[in-house]
């Protein structure tokens, strides 16, 4: 999973979804899951 300062690139990708958890903003991605992602802060 990478940890970035924006996620607009990873939430790009066909397939990702922008979910918030305990205050922090993840994508997950069923269809490609290279494409993880936590934003930082």
């Amino acid at each position: 999973m990478k940890v970035r300062s924006s996620l607009r690139s990873l939430a790009a990708k066909p397939g990702a979804q922008v979910v918030r958890r305990r205050g922090r903003l993840y994508v997950i991605n069923k269809k490609d899951p290279r494409f993880k992602g936590r934003q930082k802060g």
